[in-house]
């Protein structure tokens, strides 16, 4: 155990030189303790370890979790954070309390968890990364990491298996997908274990992500074939407009809603006529990696659909690909900037469904129970992290105090926890990098005079864990209101003129979601259409609840680029292509 940790001694102190001793005297007892536990040697050694690392006794500059080597330092909080003031015979405790299937599920390898390239399962030529729960910031798993070879493979497959598929009549691409499909929802409930466990989401909503993905696999099939337009005919010439597909396209997907995303953009780019290689985000990768499994069972046929898992570096290869024709991206606009630079190199055409700052807007006339139920539900679902989430609550100041009310009782009534855990409403943030976006813009907020309503700190232990928490005493100029936080906090703040509202919802980079409440829903429509986004609803907010055929859906100014869904959706994959007959020589 000794030789697994390093230590660099020049930044040792005493209290670090104690917490080292102590790692080790720990690490040593657990392979005395084993047999007696449901956790293997190494799964209790790693727990303890961790418990030591994160101890507030260990100051940042002596031993810290970057020292442990095997240990993905990424997955851990500083141990200075002011979660975790609680003692070393504390984290002891609960260490010891790990329950064995987590510690089971730590020993899971990247066989379990295959890409999918040219039609085989297969392993990555770059080694494996760790999965971490964020429930637990433990690692659960590994997965294949793809290499440069590994990945060229990928899209070259999807470039060889492009003329065919491109040819292929609609209704055949059709029948393909609709076995895909099939193959998903009999995995679902796999998968969906494997989402809450990497995302942190409740089972029930990983569950329902899953379906969802299986249902609009089936909605996207309904959306074509895009038939030929002929502009004018005559005895002399005929011209027509048709829709092409492109070739080979990059999918790059988020970690909130990883299995949707990855299915609509997949859906989309394949009944186009595309091919497709999809890297999922390395926080989130499993229950993509999974669908690939489904879709090798469908009989896709090889190349058609390639999925690669590894970091950021692999994501901006795969955009720089000289045979990547199209890329689609869902993230940040920071992100989707740098993917439009890479594009541009190649002019490669891109989707980019970017950051949002929603607004929504209640006027004075809002029937407060149905309204704060649902606006509590489109801010705070997925713990936040929604990009057309509300993420920014205008309050007519007749109906300021009754709404906020409303809103802390249903936040209190939250309960946050271990998505795998029965009851739990809200999971945790996903990740450490998130958690700290929070967390920095809350105390941010409240250095400038901002009050907490409820929650505002998270409980003590591990995991990301953050509760739904509402804010007053900000407007414009705090970063809280004018930046996108991406979990559950929400700045309400009132107003008392309609016009000054939809300015201050205006006065925004972003442009993605937004919506107004009220009680007379032609006047809610008339405000909503002032609002420059790419979508706006009347009470309702990121609903996809749509009758009759799914609409486009996308960003203005900073939100993105392009349009996903619905029959603009398939629209997105293709060139126009002219054809100008003239009938006689």
């Amino acid at each position: 155990p000794a030789s697994r940790v390093h230590v660099e001694p020049s930044r040792m102190d005493s209290r670090a030189l104690l917490a080292l001793l102590f790692a080790l005297a720990a690490s040593s007892a657990a392979l005395l303790l084993a047999p007696h536990t449901t956790m293997s040697s190494a799964a209790l050694r790693a727990r303890v370890l961790h418990a030591v690392s994160r101890s507030a006794d260990v100051p940042r500059k002596g031993l810290t979790t970057g020292h442990f080597r095997g240990i993905n330092s990424n997955a851990f909080r500083s141990p200075q954070s002011r979660r975790f003031r609680h003692s070393t015979l504390a984290r002891c405790s609960t260490a010891a309390a790990m329950p064995s299937d987590v510690a089971d599920s730590i020993l899971k390898t990247a066989e379990e968890y295959p890409m999918l390239i040219d039609g085989k399962l297969r392993q990555g030529s770059a080694g494996t990364s760790p999965v971490v729960n964020p429930a637990t910031e433990q690692p659960f798993a590994h997965v294949p990491s793809a290499g440069m070879e590994d990945l060229n493979d990928a899209v070259v497959a999807a470039k060889r298996a492009f003329p065919l598929w491109s040819k292929l009549d609609y209704d055949e691409k059709v029948t393909y997908l609709e076995k895909f499909a099939e193959e998903l929802k009999k995995d679902a409930e796999t998968i969906a274990t494997l989402l809450t466990k990497e995302q942190g989401k409740p089972y029930a909503s990983a569950l329902a992500e899953v379906k969802a993905s299986v249902d609009r696999i089936a909605t996207v099939s309904t959306l074509g074939p895009l038939q030929p337009e002929v502009l004018h005919e005559d005895e002399k010439t005929r011209t027509e407009v048709h829709r092409v597909p492109r070739g080979v396209a990059a999918a790059i997907t988020p970690w909130n809603f990883p299995v949707l995303i990855a299915a609509s953009k997949a859906a989309s780019a394949l009944l186009s006529g595309n091919t497709v290689v999809i890297k999922p985000s390395p926080f989130t990768p499993l229950s993509t990696l999974a669908m690939g499994k489904a879709a090798e069972r469908a009989g896709l046929p090889a190349g058609v659909l390639n999925i690669v898992a590894g970091g950021d570096d692999l994501g901006k290869a795969l955009a720089e690909h000289d045979d990547v024709r199209h890329i689609s991206f869902t993230g940040s606009v920071a992100t989707g900037k740098k993917v439009m630079a890479t594009a541009a190199a190649g002019l490669k055409r891109v989707t980019l469904e970017l950051g949002g700052n929603d607004a929504a807007i209640v006027l004075d006339d809002v029937d407060i129970e149905p309204a704060s139920r649902k606006i509590f539900q489109a801010s705070m679902a997925n713990t936040g992290q929604v990009c057309t989430a509300i993420k920014r609550l205008y309050v007519h100041e007749k109906v300021f105090d009754p709404l906020i009310e409303a809103l802390v009782t249903h936040a209190k009534n939250a309960r946050v926890g271990d998505g795998l855990t029965k009851g739990v409403t809200h999971g945790p943030l996903n990740n450490k990098m998130q958690y700290d976006i929070v967390t920095t813009l809350l105390d941010d907020a409240k250095d400038q005079g901002a009050k907490v309503l409820c929650g505002g700190s998270a409980p003590e232990g591990p995991g990301y864990f953050f509760p739904p928490t509402l804010v007053t005493g900000v407007k414009e100029g705090v970063r809280l209101v004018d930046e996108e936080q991406f979990g559950p906090v929400l700045p309400v703040m009132p107003f008392s003129d309609i016009d000054d509202a939809v300015d201050r919802a205006n006065a925004s980079p972003f442009g993605l979601g937004g919506s107004v409440w009220t009680s007379d829903p032609e006047r809610g429509a008339e405000i909503a259409s002032r609002l420059e986004t790419g979508v706006t609803w009347v009470n309702a907010h990121i609903t996809g609840d749509f009758a009759g055929k799914p609409p486009p859906f996308g960003g203005a100014k900073m939100s993105g680029i392009g349009r996903e869904h619905g029959r603009a959706g398939l629209e997105e994959y293709t060139d126009l292509k002219t054809i100008r007959v003239a009938k006689k020589l």
